[in-house]
């Protein structure tokens, strides 16, 4: 082949290739699981602010993104009338109606109240699954899946501890 330029493939650029397509992709997967940055909200604080107003435990999931351990909530077994608001901000997110045991260890519902909660795509665990949180301060609640019950076969699965319980008024 006098003339032509070959390109050799041997086992080293092969692997080198390998090496730097994985280190691109799993770059591009840390950059999406990234916190995004902060977002106009309502109900704004500093992380100074926010670690005052709430515990560690509920800075770690509203203001980081964290997940509680499962069937470490209390909530998931309050069945009472009445509604589930955001700890960060007191926002009413859930009604006690649309509660239901999904058996995954999280308080989950099938529907929000109008108007209560954001999604955005979440990409943190190297696949992409969609991230609910709180329309007025913008406070990770948790996940939801397109495995729940009727009438809206959404599983909207929350950590308890980014929740607060209100009960109805008798």
């Amino acid at each position: 082949m006098e003339g032509h330029d070959v390109m050799q493939i041997t086992r080293r650029t092969l692997i080198g290739g390998g090496i730097a397509a994985g280190a691109v992709g799993g770059a591009a997967l840390w950059a999406a699981g990234k916190p995004k940055p902060a977002a106009r909200y309502e109900v704004a604080f500093s992380d100074a602010q926010w670690k005052a107003r709430l515990t560690p435990a509920q800075f770690a999931v509203l203001r980081q993104a964290s997940t509680e351990r499962p069937f470490s909530s209390p909530l998931n077994k309050e069945h009472r009338p009445g509604v589930f608001t955001c700890a960060g901000c007191g926002l009413p997110l859930f009604s006690s109606r649309t509660k239901f045991d999904s058996g995954t260890g999280w308080p989950s519902f099938w529907q929000p109240l109008a108007n209560a909660v954001g999604t955005s795509k979440d990409f943190a665990i190297g696949y992409a699954r969609t991230e609910v949180h709180c329309r007025r301060c913008g406070g990770h609640l948790g996940h939801v899946f397109d495995d729940g019950p009727k009438p809206t076969g959404k599983r909207y699965c929350m950590n308890g501890v980014a929740l607060q319980f209100r009960p109805a008024k008798a």
